[in-house]
């Protein structure tokens, strides 16, 4: 199963009020409210943690002519601590039927979208299972992926065309489960019957089909590694399949693609970008860390989403996002911006996940640097700086990129290219590219098919650069303020600082000075440097997410 650590409590109290270990200014944003709700559904709560989840079997009947769900999940788990009362997670409209252990139902007592179970007395170090019958009509999305529930479309032809996408409101939203990202199960089997002539495509792979009576289908999918709950889909549709195999770092990888019959020859063309995304990525973040899964990429009414071994596509089948170069460079026209995009998410959020959706930059800072490593390993360094250099324009600087802990409350949408770019700053302190590339590729190794907190990352990275990078992270993760290189002549001295910063911010900087490179050690403190004009300018290399301002000597 996934690691799992506790988040430390100190320091999530302090950024849950704002401050980060007394460096962070508070930003001037109003800390929202939150209710029991929240807790509920954001906390590690008692009723969570005495009992470890190794595996699911979700086996559901879905009826598109009325866009319902019924069925059952079967949930195994280990005791790890003295308790008989079980929190298991199901948002209305659905509805918990009951709850079974060995044939006998047992008494559940609903406090909103929490159910608590009473179970008999569970021994420690045992292993158990519990059988939850459910059925309804999950929420419809009305944007999604942004909003979480089912789409239900129809193609062409007049067939069903239906999905799943819950990050953020919860899976709990479609299936019960213990819906909280610190704890995955081991593995899992998908079992979905669906009405005669559509296809379900979920996780893993194929293990059966049983055909039935009335013509239905039930497909049975089976994930042999720890999946998080919100990567969990169902995808429903007339589907046709094609697909190939990948020389990896692992060997042979099984690529698998489904899309709408009217869609197969576009299909054939442009999901020639996913072998090209399978080369760069594995080189810059190591081997595709689910080979045992297969690699799948399936058609969907909505735009796309990063389910883990079925990545799910909306793109239209344009380059870009949409058509559209979200960079403005050129290069973001170069490729499938969801295929790469939602791809690198099999490295940071399938493979490297949150435990607490508060550091959900985890996942989108690094997968958006992605598509710049992307561009990089295909198209050249300068390329690849162009282009993330380029989504700085997609910043917003609203409020801090980290959220609030144990509230399943994510932090600002600069968690995307404000991430990114924090990431291409702290890749020009590395001395060379194999250095850059060796640090991605040991995050995926050392924390392998983990859960994990901002802590243990912002960790890893000081440990490996080789520089305690607190600052740097309290800077662009919890405050809101870009930094600024100011600096003035003062009788032939050069003078420099850090403003608009927190009072310990200390990044190393690359300028430019009288046509000549150089590395400053500015902090928050005038420093000076001897030997500059009065015309003496300096120019911040372009690859640091920082701003420059000359001021008028005293």
């Amino acid at each position: 199963m996934k690691t799992r650590k506790a988040i430390p409590i100190l320091r999530s109290l302090l950024v849950a009020v704002g401050l980060c270990m007394g460096t962070l200014q508070a930003s001037a944003q109003e800390v929202p409210t939150f209710t029991r709700q929240d807790t509920l559904r954001g906390s590690i709560t008692p009723e969570r943690a005495w009992w470890d989840l190794t595996y699911y079997h979700l086996n559901i009947t879905v009826n598109p002519a009325d866009s319902s769900i019924r069925g059952v999940n079967t949930i195994q788990y280990k005791v790890i601590g003295p308790q008989q009362r079980m929190q298991i997670d199901l948002q209305p409209p659905m509805r918990l039927e009951k709850v079974v252990q060995n044939g006998v139902a047992l008494p559940v007592q609903q406090d909103g979208n929490a159910y608590f179970v009473q179970l008999p007395e569970q021994q420690t170090g045992t292993t158990n299972s519990v059988e939850v019958y459910y059925g309804g009509k999950p929420q419809v999305s009305v944007n999604p992926p942004w909003s979480g529930g089912l789409t239900w479309r129809h193609d062409s032809n007049g067939k069903p065309f239906a999905a799943s996408s819950c990050q953020g409101d919860g899976a709990s939203l479609w299936w019960p489960c213990k819906d909280h990202m610190y704890d995955e199960p081991d593995s899992m089997q998908i079992s979905v019957t669906v009405p005669k002539g559509l296809m379900d495509v979920s996780n893993g792979r194929l293990r059966s089909v049983e055909r039935h009576p009335d013509g239905s289908n039930t497909f049975n999918w089976f994930v042999r590694n720890p999946i998080n709950n919100y990567g969990v889909n169902v995808n429903i549709a007339d589907y046709v399949h094609f697909g190939e195999q990948y020389q990896g770092e692992k060997g042979p990888l099984d690529c698998d693609y489904y899309v709408l019959r009217e869609n197969l020859e576009k299909a054939k063309k442009q999901f020639r970008d996913v072998p090209r995304m399978l080369k760069a990525f594995e080189h810059w973040f190591g081997p595709y860390p689910f080979y045992e899964d297969s690699y799948k990429l399936v058609e969907v009414p909505y735009l796309g989403m990063e389910h883990q071994s079925s990545v799910t596509y909306g793109n239209r089948y344009r380059n870009g996002y949409l058509g559209r170069d979200l960079s403005g460079s050129g290069w973001g026209n170069k490729f499938d911006f969801i295929i790469i995009h939602e791809s690198g998410h099999e490295w940071f959020a399938n493979n490297i996940t949150y435990q607490d959706i508060a550091d959900m930059w985890i996942h989108e800072s690094f997968t958006a640097y992605s598509e710049a490593l992307f561009v990089d390993y295909h198209y050249g360094k300068k390329a690849g700086a162009d282009y993330v250099i380029g989504t700085r324009a997609n910043i917003q600087n609203d409020r801090p990129i980290i959220g609030y802990y144990s509230v399943n409350n994510s932090g600002s949408g600069d968690m995307y290219y404000k991430g990114a770019n924090m990431l291409h700053t702290l890749r020009q302190l590395v001395p060379d590219d194999e250095k850059w590339r060796s640090i991605l590729r040991g995050l995926n190794k050392d924390f392998y098919h983990q859960t994990v907190t901002t802590a243990q990352i912002e960790t890893y990275l000081s440990e490996h650069i080789g520089r305690n990078l607190t600052p740097v992270f309290d800077q662009y993760l919890r405050d809101v303020r870009i930094p600024r290189l100011e600096y003035r002549n003062e009788g032939g001295k050069l003078q420099y600082r850090w403003a608009n910063t927190i009072a310990t911010f200390d990044l190393p900087v690359k300028v430019r000075m009288d046509g000549k490179e150089k590395w400053l050690e500015p902090t928050t403190a005038w420093q000076q440097l001897p030997g500059a004009s009065r015309k003496t300018t300096l120019e911040t290399d372009r690859n640091f997410l920082v701003s420059t301002a000359p001021l008028k000597a005293r």
